[in-house]
């Protein structure tokens, strides 16, 4: 049967597709009703992928699919074409929906109906629906709608609802339970010709609209400062302070609780548990690998919730309007920032909503960079190292030190994904940077139920990431540290015994295997192996010191910043890590690609491994130059 003459049977399973633009509220009314936690943006692009969930307080089996925004069903971008594909049944070999609800916003319904004009014509038997979104946003505007009139229009039923407050939901979901009785609009011409298809939108606008919704003051009066091209600037300067300066002035309690649990429940465990491997398994390997980790959990939650607060009030469209200026310059766009700006998060979604970029050089350029960016998987160690050299004092008013070095490798990622794609453009990838348009919506506070949903999300993601990745390397790594061991000498204290045994295993043998190529940078073996084990994922190095720390001194879980402070090299007799080390691994960071499922999710992308290699051979020979450089420099003047 054809994509346009489906029809839905009475009582069997349903999926109904959402269509709609970037920022009608359709994911948000894909939340409301499936009860699920899809990521929830206040800027277009955010929805790459679709999302199907199912209705939830109905009897019947209805599932709804979450369509990447669209204006139009020839979309330039990869995710404009899913909602094609899926509604012509030609995404994956499924059957394409039953039945689509079209979602639109009220304060926006003119420009929104176009679309709603087209799927209508383009889909004359399919079951149609309009949920007409942001009723209370118009009222408040002054705003008055036909909507009665509207359906008659378009001959298909009309929902207002508010998805957030839950406003008309419940006359949604009686409707979505029986979607084949919908009204469909009767059999029309589609219409080709774009002129035609907004003259039809014109005289449905003209009939339904009854006052028209008078502008947005307050979104006016903020965006003169933060649309300026100075003021924007320094707008976007500030909130980036204020973002990493919380990092360490709000987390710093939470942290200290959730180290001296661990460090708690590493003695309990020693105090009730027999001595063995087991033991030495469950506090060296597991409590110190993964707990040295969620040590950082606090600082994952502060800045997760600052992005999706920014995100859900619609500054990160400003943000990227702002630096397109920018961006210009090196041969990208603004909505490469949007897509570089997801990657603070992390890489992986960051990259897969680089197909919300047109111009495939555009898109391959970004994908290119995006390791760059400061991802949460890169705090744990930034946190660990500041938190250990760098002095915690105030440099200007509440401003601290730590603070600002944090903000400055983060704005070193930046300054490297800014530079290398203007390298890129100009060498491999040359072309000129597409158009870019970006709808900007009006500011609005997201609901606390809906911030609590996104933070939970992100945060639990990365909870989940110690206990699979991160768990599986700290068993790795503590077999590395614990075998083989040394032969016991009754000469020796129980530390030089427990020095001895790690000098003896796998790890130290590992190690100073590739010492050779990290000591120019400040390095000893131990820093190497924590390199190695994180290839698979960059705070593995984290769990990888402490593990070895805690095999040199079990009963110090709590004090790898300490431990890391007063390690000492028994050849030469001084410390292992001082200042200029320090600063030499931040940077490493900074550039380093230790990530292999960023390396994966490039690779099916691109389409291709040769991408990818390269970027982790560029990226890779960028952190050891950088690292060089910054060690002797510091080493010098420090």
């Amino acid at each position: 049967m054809s994509a346009a003459g489906l029809a839905l049977q009475p009582g069997e399973a349903a999926r109904v597709a959402l269509v709609g633009s970037p920022n009608t509220g359709k994911t948000t009314l894909f939340n409301a009703l499936t009860g699920a936690s899809a990521r929830v943006g206040n800027y277009p692009g955010v929805t790459v992928e679709r999302r199907e969930g199912r209705v939830l307080r109905i009897e019947r089996e209805v599932h709804v699919i979450d369509l990447p925004g669209t204006y139009g069903l020839r979309g330039e971008t990869l995710d404009e074409q899913v909602t094609e594909q899926v509604l012509d049944g030609r995404l994956d070999g499924e059957d394409s929906p039953g039945a689509v609800l079209l979602v639109l916003d009220a304060t926006t319904l003119r420009r929104g109906l176009a679309l709603a004009v087209e799927v209508l014509r383009r889909y004359p038997q399919r079951s149609c629906a309009l949920a007409v979104t942001m009723i209370d946003e118009l009222a408040a505007r002054g705003g008055r709608l036909d909507l009665g009139r509207l359906g008659r229009e378009l001959g298909c039923p009309v929902f207002p609802v508010v998805g957030h407050r839950g406003s008309g939901m419940d006359a949604l979901r009686r409707a979505l339970e029986r979607p084949e009785s919908w009204e469909r609009p009767p059999p029309a011409a589609p219409l080709d010709d774009p002129a035609e298809r907004f003259a039809l939108v014109d005289r449905i606008w003209d009939d339904i609209c009854l006052a028209a919704p008078g502008a947005d003051t307050r979104t006016d009066r903020i965006d003169r400062l933060l649309l300026h091209p100075v003021g924007g600037l320094l707008a976007f300067g500030a909130v980036m302070v204020l973002l990493f300066q919380s990092i360490f002035a709000w987390a710093v309690p939470a942290m200290e609780a959730i180290e001296t649990g661990f460090a708690a429940l590493g003695a309990a465990s020693r105090d009730t548990l027999p001595a063995g491997i087991w033991l030495e398994l469950w506090t060296d390997g597991v409590l110190a690998g993964v707990g040295s980790v969620l040590v950082f959990l606090p600082q994952i939650v502060i800045l997760f919730a600052l992005i999706h607060l920014l995100e859900g009030l619609g500054y990160m469209a400003r943000a990227a309007f702002v630096v397109d200026r920018v961006m210009g310059k090196v041969g990208l766009q603004g909505r490469s920032f949007v897509v570089l700006l997801s990657c603070y998060a992390c890489a992986v979604p960051g990259i897969m909503a680089a197909r919300t970029i047109p111009n495939p050089r555009d898109r391959l350029a970004t994908i290119l960079v995006a390791p760059f960016m400061t991802c949460s998987a890169r705090l744990p160690v930034y946190t660990l190292l500041i938190a250990a050299f760098v002095p915690a004092v105030s440099v200007l008013g509440p401003l601290g030190l730590q603070g600002l070095v944090m903000l400055g490798l983060y704005l070193l990622g930046a300054v490297a994904a800014i530079g290398s794609a203007w390298l890129l453009k100009s060498t491999l990838i040359r072309g000129r940077p597409s158009t870019f348009f970006m709808e900007l919506p009006p500011y609005r506070w997201p609901t606390l139920r809906l911030l609590g949903t996104q933070i939970w999300r992100s945060t639990w993601a990365f909870v989940r990431r110690a206990g699979t990745v991160i768990f599986v390397a700290s068993l790795v790594v503590w077999v590395l540290v614990s075998f083989p061991s040394a032969e016991p000498d009754a000469s020796r204290t129980p530390a030089e015994q427990a020095a001895a045994d790690l000098e003896a295993s796998v790890a130290a043998r590992l190690g100073h295997a590739i010492e050779p190529a990290i000591e120019p940078l400040g390095y000893d073996w131990k820093i190497g192996v924590g390199l190695v084990a994180s290839l698979a994922a960059r705070e593995v190095i984290v769990a990888t010191l402490a593990q070895i720390y805690a095999v040199g001194d079990p009963d110090d879980f709590g004090g790898l910043r300490q431990a890391l402070r007063d390690d000492v090299d028994p050849r030469t007799g001084e410390p292992v890590f001082d200042l200029p080390t320090a600063l030499s691994l931040l940077v490493f960071f900074v550039f380093a690609l230790q990530c292999t499922s960023t390396i994966a999710v490039m690779a099916r992308e691109t389409g291709s491994w040769r991408w990818p290699a390269f970027a982790f051979v560029y990226m890779q020979t960028l952190a050891w130059t950088a690292a060089f450089v910054t060690y002797r420099t510091a080493a010098l003047w420090l």
